[in-house]
C-alpha cells in the first residue's frame, strides 16, 4: 500500500542543487536505508518527504500518518505510557538530564505510543552504547509500519532494512536488500564496469590500428610505372584512384565508428591503504600496557577496585561495554600513565579523541596531514582520496571543515604519523559510511599494537582480535574475536538437574500463590499485574521442564 510519492523534487541551498530526484514511491512495508557521504544532504531529503521542509519545486504527499525522531529535536510530548518506557527501558517522563541515549530511546517510545504508520529517523543510534543499539533494533525489528532511516550503522541497516537508497550528487539510487546487499551489488557494478571498461579500450584500440593499416595501404598503392603506354597509364591510374577513395571510405567509416563508440569512463581502483611501522621504530616487549591494582572513582561511584589487565604486543583490542563504565576513563588513564599502569619502553602512542585536538584549525588538511608524517606526500593523498577528500579539497582549511571531515583529517593524520600504538576513544563516530570501509581496511593492514573503545559492531568484528571488557569494577580481556566473544557470552548456563528441579519448585509455589491471589483478590492487588506473573512463571515453569 502506498504511503508517499513525490515527483521532480529539487531543493537549493544557494545556488548548489543539494536533492534533484524525478521520483520516488515508498509503501508501508518498506524500511529503508538512507546512506551517503557527510553533506550528500541525507537529512535533507528526509525533512522533505516528510513533509517538514518544502522543496524549491516538485511536490510531496503522504497518506498516513507518521513520526519523525532527531537527535538535535525535543518530543512532541513529554510523557509516555508506562508500557513503551518499560519496553524501552526509559522513564516515563521527559527530563533534560536524561543522557543521549535516553532521549533517544525516550523518543522512539514516543512514536510507539502514537501508533505511527511511518517511522522516519536521523542518526537513532549515535552515542547509544551495544545494550541500547540492540535494544532498539529488536523494537523496530517488531514494529509493523514502514521505516526511513539515517544511519552509519551498518549492523543496524542490516537486521532493519529491505530496501538500501543512495544518495549522491543531489541524486538518489534504490537497491533491494539490506546493507550487506546494497554492498553486494556496489562490488559487482564496480566489476562490470572495469569489464566495459576493458572492452572500450579493446575496441577502440583495435579500431584505431585497422585505421593505421588502412592508411598504410593507401601509401602502398603504386604510381603509374614510366613505361606503360598511355592507354594502360591511363587504366592503371583510375584503377589506383578507385582503390584509394575504397580506403579512404573505409578510413572515415573506421573514424565514425571510433568516435559512436559508447565512451567508458575509466572506473576509480581503489588502492589498497597498507600502513607500515619501521623495524626501527617496532617494539619488541611481549607486553605493550600492563596494568596492576588499578583503582579509580567518582566520589562515590567507584570505576575500577584493585583491577589487572595486559595487552600483548601486535594485539588490536575493542574495549565494549555500555555508556558509563569507564571505557574513556581507562584509555585516559593509560595516556597519562595512571599508577599502576606501565607502557613498554620505547612505545610512540598516538591518541584520538572526540575533541579531535590533534588537528590545527589554521592549516589546510594536506598540511595537517604532512606534519610528521612518516608517508610521502604521494601516499597521503591517495590515503586522503579514499577519506572523499579529492584533487583540491586537501588545500581546504580545518576550519572550514564539518564535523565528520575533521574527524577524517585527525584519522589520516594520526594513521601516517611514526606511532607504533594507536588508542583511539570511539573512532567511528560521525564517518560515514564509505570512510568507514577505509579505516576499518587500514586498521586491519596496520601492523603494531591498537587499543580501541566502539560500539560499532561491525567495526568491531572487522578489526579487533581481542575483546576487553569492565565488569563489576575489574578489567577482562577476552582472547578472540568479536563473533567468538558473543559466542562464548551467550552460551546457555551449564545449569545441574538438580538447579533446575529447585527452580521448578520455587516456580510451583509461586505459582499456587498467584492463583489464590486471583481467585481471592484483596483490595490491595492488582490483578492485571497479577496476570501477567501468571503467564510468565507459567511460561518459565514449561521451559525448565522441558529441560529435564
Amino acid at each position: 500500500m502506498l504511503f508517499l510519492e513525490c515527483n521532480n523534487i529539487k531543493k537549493y541551498f544557494g545556488d548548489r542543487l543539494i536533492i534533484d530526484i524525478e521520483s520516488l514511491r515508498l509503501y508501508f512495508e518498506d524500511r529503508v536505508g538512507l546512506v551517503g557521504v557527510n553533506g550528500a544532504g541525507k537529512t535533507t531529503l528526509v525533512n522533505i518527504l516528510s513533509r517538514r521542509l518544502e522543496p524549491d519545486e516538485g511536490w510531496v504527499k503522504l497518506y498516513g500518518s507518521y513520526s519523525y525522531v532527531s537527535q538535535l529535536e525535543p518530543p512532541k510530548s513529554k510523557r509516555i505510557s508506562s508500557e513503551w518506557a518499560s519496553k524501552f527501558k526509559v522513564s516515563s517522563i521527559w527530563r533534560e538530564s536524561m543522557s543521549g541515549g535516553e532521549k533517544t530511546r525516550f523518543k522512539l517510545a514516543e512514536c510507539f505510543n502514537s501508533d505511527s504508520l511511518m517511522i522516519f529517523a536521523d542518526e537513532p543510534t549515535s552515542n547509544i552504547d551495544m545494550e541500547g543499539i540492540e535494544l532498539i533494533e529488536n523494537r523496530l525489528a517488531e514494529y509493523q509500519g514502514g521505516l526511513v532511516v539515517i544511519s552509519h550503522d551498518r549492523s543496524f541497516l542490516d537486521k532493519l532494512c529491505n530496501k538500501i537508497i543512495e544518495v549522491e550528487n543531489g541524486k538518489i539510487k534504490i537497491y533491494t536488500g539490506n546493507y550487506s546487499e546494497y554492498s553486494d551489488q556496489k562490488a559487482k557494478e564496480s566489476q562490470r564496469a572495469q569489464f566495459e571498461y576493458k572492452q572500450y579500450l579493446n575496441e577502440k584500440k583495435r579500431l584505431e590500428q585497422v585505421t593505421a593499416d588502412l592508411k598504410q595501404k593507401t601509401k602502398s598503392i603504386k604510381k603509374t610505372p614510366a613505361r606503360m603506354g598511355n592507354s594502360e597509364a591511363r587504366l592503371h591510374k583510375m584503377g589506383a584512384q578507385k582503390a584509394k577513395a575504397s580506403l579512404a571510405r573505409t578510413v572515415k567509416n573506421t573514424r565514425a565508428r571510433i568516435e559512436h563508440l559508447e565512451v567508458k569512463e575509466k572506473p576509480l581502483q581503489q588502492k589498497v591503504i597498507k600502513l607500515d611501522v619501521a623495524d626501527s621504530k617496532k617494539i619488541y616487549s611481549k607486553v605493550i600496557i600492563e596494568g596492576r591494582n588499578i583503582s579509580k572513582n567518582f566520589n562515590a561511584k567507584v570505576i575500577f577496585e584493585d583491577a589487572e589487565f595486559n595487552i600483548d604486543n601486535g594485539a588490536k583490542v575493542a574495549l565494549i561495554g555500555p555508556n558509563g563504565c569507564g571505557k574513556s576513563t581507562l584509555l585516559k588513564m593509560i595516556i597519562n600513565r595512571d599508577a599502576g599502569i606501565e607502557i613498554a619502553p620505547g612505545a610512540k602512542v598516538g591518541y584520538f579523541s572526540q575533541d579531535m585536538s590533534i588537528v590545527d584549525e589554521n592549516l589546510t588538511i594536506l598540511e595537517n596531514v604532512l606534519a610528521d608524517s612518516i608517508y610521502q606526500e604521494t601516499f597521503a593523498r591517495i590515503f586522503l582520496s579514499r577519506l572523499l577528500f579529492k584533487r583540491e579539497d586537501v588545500f581546504k582549511k580545518v576550519s572550514a571543515l564539518s564535523g565528520g571531515e575533521r574527524v577524517k583529517v585527525s584519522f589520516a593524520k594520526i594513521l601516517l604519523k611514526d606511532f607504533n600504538l594507536l588508542i583511539l576513544d570511539e573512532p567511528t563516530n560521525y564517518l560515514d559510511i564509505y570512510s568507514l570501509d577505509v579505516i576499518e581496511e587500514a586498521l586491519r593492514n596496520y601492523n603494531s599494537t591498537l587499543l580501541f573503545a566502539s560500539h560499532d559492531r561491525r567495526f568491531i568484528s572487522a578489526v579487533a582480535d581481542r575483546i576487553m571488557t569492565i565488569d563489576n569494577h575489574q578489567i577482562k580481556i577476552f582472547n578472540g574475536n568479536f563473533e567468538d566473544y558473543l559466542a562464548k557470552r551467550n552460551q546457555a548456563p551449564d545449569n545441574s538437574l538438580e538447579d533446575m528441579k529447585k527452580q521448578i519448585f520455587v516456580l510451583q509455589n509461586r505459582l499456587s500463590e498467584i492463583i489464590g491471589r486471583l481467585s481471592m483478590p484483596s483490595k490491595k492487588d492488582d490483578l492485571q499485574a497479577l496476570d501477567r506473573e501468571y503467564h510468565m512463571v507459567l511460561n518459565e515453569l514449561k521451559r525448565l521442564k522441558a529441560g529435564c
